[in-house]
Formats: C-alpha cells, sequence, structure tokens
C-alpha cells in the first residue's frame, strides 16, 4: 500500500522542522523526542489509579510508573504488562510513553508497570537490559502490594523498548523461569549485525533513518562486536523454543520491518504461538502518535485486546 495520508502529512511536517537524529547529541535528541511527544498525546480514557514507583536496581533506583484500570481489583489481582519503553536505546523516558501505557492499561482492563531504565551513551550496554530484568523481577515479587496476579504477567516494548523485551523473556527462559506468559513486541528491533532490504529500502524519509539507528548502535554499543553477542541481537539466540507467546507488530514503511517479520518467523519455527500482524503504510513510531496518525490508537487497542486473551 502507499504510506498512509497521515504519515505523509506527518512526515511533511518533521522534513520542515528538521529532524533531531541529526544533532549526533544525546541530550539535543531527548529534547527533542520530548518535545515532539506534546504533538501525540491524547486522552484515552480514565484510568483508577496512577502513581509512581522506586524499584531496585543494579545500580540504584529504577524509577517506574504504575497504572491500574480498574478500583475493584480481584483478590487474586489483575494481569500486568510490564513495559519498556522505545527512543533508541538512548531517549524516551516514563512521560514520552505515558499517553501509550495508560491506552493499554485502559483498553486492555490489566495493569501496567512502566520503567525507567538507564539509557546510553551514557549507560551503555548491557545496562538497560539489567535494569528491565531486575525492575521485572521486583513487580513479580511484590505483585500483591501492586495488585497483580503474579500468574498473569506479560511484558513488552515499543523498538529499542520491544527489544529489550524479547531479551527479557530469553534470559528468564535461561534461568528456567516462565512466569512471563506473553510478549508484545512493537516494532522491535532484534539484530544489531543485520542487513535488511527493509533498512536500505526505508532507511531515509520516514523519520527513523539507517543513520540515526547507526548512531544508536555506536551509543548503545560502543563496542560492536556485541552486535553479535544474542543478549544485544535476540534473533541470534541459539534457540528461541520455550519462549511466551507473542505479538508481534510491524510497520510497512519502518526500517525494522523485516527484523521484526524475522522474529516473527524464528519463534514460529521454535514452536512459539506468534500473533504477527503489519500495519500497513505506516512509519515506525506510529503507536505512539495517535493524535496524529489514527492507525497509533488501532495498534495499541489490537495489541490490548490480545495480550488480555493470552493473560485469561
Amino acid at each position: 500500500m502507499p504510506l498512509h495520508p497521515q504519515c505523509a502529512a506527518l512526515l511533511e511536517a518533521a522534513a520542515k522542522a528538521g529532524s533531531p537524529f541529526g544533532a549526533g547529541d544525546a541530550l539535543a535528541i531527548r529534547q527533542a523526542y520530548a518535545a515532539g511527544t506534546a504533538n501525540f498525546v491524547y486522552d484515552p480514557g480514565p484510568l483508577a489509579a496512577v502513581r509512581e514507583l522506586s524499584l531496585a536496581g543494579p545500580a540504584g533506583a529504577i524509577p517506574a510508573r504504575w497504572y491500574q484500570p480498574v478500583a475493584e481489583v480481584p483478590a487474586a489481582g489483575l494481569p500486568a504488562l510490564v513495559y519498556y519503553h522505545g527512543g533508541g536505546w538512548s531517549a524516551g523516558d516514563l512521560h514520552s510513553h505515558d499517553h501509550l501505557c495508560r491506552h493499554l492499561a485502559y483498553a486492555g482492563g490489566f495493569t501496567v508497570v512502566a520503567i525507567d531504565y538507564r539509557l546510553a551513551p551514557e549507560h551503555p550496554f548491557p545496562a538497560a537490559l539489567d535494569d528491565c530484568l531486575a525492575a521485572t523481577a521486583e513487580v513479580a515479587r511484590r505483585a500483591a502490594k501492586l495488585g497483580i496476579d503474579p500468574t498473569r504477567i506479560a511484558v513488552g516494548g515499543d523498538s529499542a523498548g520491544a527489544s529489550l523485551a524479547t531479551l527479557v523473556c530469553l534470559a528468564l527462559r535461561d534461568a528456567g523461569e516462565d512466569w512471563v506468559k506473553a510478549q508484545l513486541l512493537i516494532y522491535p528491533a532484534v539484530d544489531f549485525a543485520g542487513d535488511t532490504a527493509s533498512m536500505r529500502a526505508n532507511g531515509k524519509g520516514y523519520l527513523l533513518t539507517a543513520a540515526a539507528m547507526e548512531m544508536f548502535t555506536n551509543w548503545y554499543l560502543p563496542n560492536r562486536e556485541d552486535g553479535a553477542n544474542p543478549q544485544a541481537s535476540p534473533l541470534r539466540a541459539a534457540s528461541h523454543a520455550g519462549l511466551p507467546p507473542a505479538i508481534v507488530q510491524t510497520a510497512e514503511f519502518d526500517p525494522l520491518l523485516d527484523e521484526g517479520l524475522a522474529y516473527a518467523e524464528v519463534l514460529r519455527a521454535a514452536g512459539v504461538s506468534v500473533d504477527y500482524h503489519c500495519y500497513a503504510g505506516m512509519i515506525h513510531g506510529f503507536a505512539r502518535m495517535g493524535a496524529k496518525i489514527d492507525e497509533g490508537k488501532q495498534c495499541l487497542e489490537d495489541g490490548a485486546a490480545k495480550v488480555r486473551a493470552l493473560l485469561a
């Protein structure tokens, strides 16, 4: 399909404003990412409660945000999604994805706990993964106090956050733990050492560029040999068997399109249940852009419904 008109309008406006990814400076990119968030925020519906959390991490406290969709919580607790934001491992925070997490909680009827992991280049690989693993484990340990059913926990994220979600699932499986019951992967980055047709075809002119991915990779993986490490590139894991069911959502005009599809295929080949959908006419990041791109809201509605079903 052709590029969706709403995506085309957004790209035109972004071209006039100038890409923040050209700055080459992490602070400038974070500021631009935060400023751009204001264009995408909307109210998905009321939640019963939202509060800040502090979770124990390997390098100190990890900020988190807890979203409870309903006031009446069953004795066993609500199902929950632990969510890791996107932003190239170098940008994004609890605020940039607040509306996205609210939408997932409201639409899914489950608790969402968003994790504010450490960012590169100040904290390169594997700091983000270490934080996500520690925070997710603490959410499980504190499930009763958080009104969460510890037998119905999923993980998820978008872009870099989706990559982290895959790695959390792999690490827990390798540790013999099976309490994560689903993974929501929104346009995941899964192979730093790969070379794909979609990166070449969509790597310029669609907001996220191949040059930006190279910059983010240099910050997150200063030792580029780590790109072949399965703890950085989950597509390269020796086995994908025994992982939780996955919901994989990709965008047609995304440089990461082929990586998401490839990951869905290796999961299926390993016997993992996969629900894959490519959103026609969409660009990378569209799930966060619901105020400008209607399909972004639909993507979250779809993901929330599928997570809810897997945690039923």
